[in-house]
């Protein structure tokens, strides 16, 4: 079975960097593509799988015995870290 946490977040494609400072290989390009493309197959195999009632494909993750250590682990949005972090380098 496969395991797959989704949150359901990311909707928007890989895109190159618009920065210019940032230069992506055309493999580093191709991973990003390939794991887009398969994140996509998995949300369109979660969607189906809501609207049609079948048997659960894709499953949350869940640790049984949780770590301690990550206790007070806040999770964030990294579209809106970035998207913050471009508008302070574009108010400097």
């Amino acid at each position: 079975m496969t395991r797959v946490v989704y949150n359901g977040k990311r909707n928007s494609s890989p895109r190159s960097p618009t920065n210019s400072s940032e230069i992506f290989t055309p493999a580093h390009e191709e991973n990003v593509r390939f794991i887009y493309e398969a994140w996509q197959g998995v949300e369109r195999d979660l969607r189906s799988q809501l609207s049609s009632g079948e048997r659960c494909l894709v499953e949350e993750y869940v640790e049984k015995v949780p770590n301690p250590s990550l206790k007070t682990f806040k999770p964030i949005d990294l579209s809106d870290l970035k998207r913050r972090n471009t508008q302070d380098a574009k108010k400097s």
